[in-house]
């Protein structure tokens, strides 16, 4: 397929329905209801071609130079294909709306062999509640055989290189590099430019807003982003990784990023957002940022003028206010493995409370880290919050208070007094202020009595 005439910030959804593709459904246009599922090609945890579904109504059509895109109508190939077989056999479709996105995350899943997983089909919502004979449908084709067909060929066949892309049209400019010196020249050059990761975020400009940007960046084809690293000391993550493949590639290595990215969105917005994207944007409703600065991440950046590191504690200045300077870019972020001298025991983890259990902004969300000594001394705290101020925040008060304080619920109940007071929310439609503050508090003794359930005997257990 070639692109003429179209604007680079059009959507990938609204494209397709406009050239007549219009078995890819428009839902909410947020990524939240999966009804505009589509399948790309792109790069696993394993560095190896994969089906990976997303969400057609946030990227924007300037990124899909070079990739191999399926939608509904392309599936079938003469033949119903497994999953679409299943569906008409088991009655996984009623008002019919949603089948197609949920068919594209079951193609995905049927190469990955993830189909007995809910996790596939997470970010599809049916609105007739269907969802038992879609769960039959999935579990049948997954107990079947999964003989090589055309699809398989076409994924072993696949190229992932991303060659460098200029586009411009109605007075827009998009460009793709593949080196990021060539990011940095460009955003010299262009100092008003946006750049653009997994565009999740910025996505929803394009999509609710018909925003348009006059220059774009987009930075996922750039392999000095695209990296994990991992040693004794720290993890280092490139910016322009993808959310899922964090959650694959570093599972059990730090339980709170665990547990907030099971939260995080859907399977199809973490198979496009990234680490990057997520603290650049600044929003005060970020998921990662709070677990990052429970665990004193840093930040590094580089500019045409040479590179810095930023503590993330600093990296926030008010509200969608970043320290980052004209020309910069977030190249990375490192995550610290090490304990406090003095520290015999790490106890870590997160929390998210929304409207919806998944896939939904969070009316507050949290990330605890606390180490103590042989003794069970408070050493290091870290208590940091989000959905309660203008940026992500810590409680830095109440975690030097921490410090020296025996970890008992008499010292947490204390620390809950201090906690209502430490933030001042605002009332929106999510939750009102006094609401928030009472979480704030509330999620704190969470984490402390989860831990003592795990640490304590039962009485009267074997």
């Amino acid at each position: 397929m070639h692109l003429n005439g179209a604007s680079p910030t059009q959507t990938l959804l609204s494209y397709l329905r406009q050239q007549g593709f219009v078995g890819t459904k428009e839902g909410c246009g947020d990524g939240d209801c999966g009804a505009c599922t589509v399948v790309m090609i792109g790069p696993g945890t394993d560095g190896q071609p994969h089906y990976q579904a997303v969400n057609s109504c946030l990227i924007p059509i300037g990124t899909l130079g070079g990739r191999h895109l399926y939608t509904v109508e392309g599936i079938a190939n003469g033949r119903l294909h497994p999953v679409q077989q299943a569906m008409v056999e088991l009655g996984g479709s009623q008002c019919g709306y949603c089948t197609p996105g949920f068919i594209m995350s079951m193609f995905a899943g049927y190469y990955d062999g993830k189909l007995d997983d809910d996790v596939t089909v997470e970010g599809n919502l049916c609105r007739c509640t269907g969802y038992l004979p879609i769960r039959r449908a999935a579990q049948q084709v997954a107990a079947g055989e999964h003989p090589d067909d055309d699809f398989s060929q076409k994924l072993h066949q696949a190229s992932l290189d991303l060659a460098p892309t200029a586009y411009a049209c109605q007075n827009q400019q998009f460009y793709r590099p593949t080196q990021l010196q060539d990011v940095l020249e460009l955003m010299q050059e262009h100092p008003d430019a946006t750049l653009v990761a997994g565009s999740t975020d910025l996505g929803l400009e394009m999509s609710w807003y018909r925003q348009h940007y006059p220059v774009m960046i987009a930075l996922e084809g750039v392999q000095e982003l695209q990296f994990i690293h991992q040693t004794n000391d720290a993890v280092v993550i490139g910016a322009a990784v993808p959310l899922s493949h964090i959650e694959d590639q570093l599972r059990g290595v730090f339980p709170s990023v665990d547990e907030m990215l099971y939260w995080f969105a859907a399977r199809q917005v973490r198979n496009r957002a990234t680490l990057g994207g997520n603290l650049g944007t600044a929003s005060p409703i970020g998921d990662m940022p709070p677990v990052l600065l429970a665990l004193d991440a840093t930040v590094q950046v580089a500019s045409i003028s040479g590179e810095r590191t930023i503590p993330l504690s600093e990296f926030f200045k008010g509200y969608r206010v970043t320290d980052l300077r004209p020309g910069e870019v977030i190249v990375s972020v490192t995550i610290p493995k090490g304990m406090t001298p003095g520290a015999v025991r790490r106890l870590s983890q997160s929390y998210k409370v929304g409207k919806r259990g998944t896939d939904d902004i969070s009316i507050v969300a949290s990330s605890y880290r606390v180490e103590l000594d042989a003794q069970d001394t408070i050493v290091h705290a870290r208590l940091a919050y989000g959905g309660v101020a203008a940026t992500p925040a810590r409680a830095i008060e109440v975690e030097e208070w921490l410090v020296g304080k025996p970890w008992t619920l008499g010292t947490v109940l204390e620390a809950k007094e201090m906690l209502r007071s430490a933030f001042t929310p605002l009332d929106d439609l999510r939750g009102s202020a006094e609401y928030r503050k009472r979480l704030v508090a509330n999620l704190f003794e969470k984490f402390f009595v989860d831990f003592q359930s795990v640490l304590v005997p039962a009485v009267g257990g074997s």
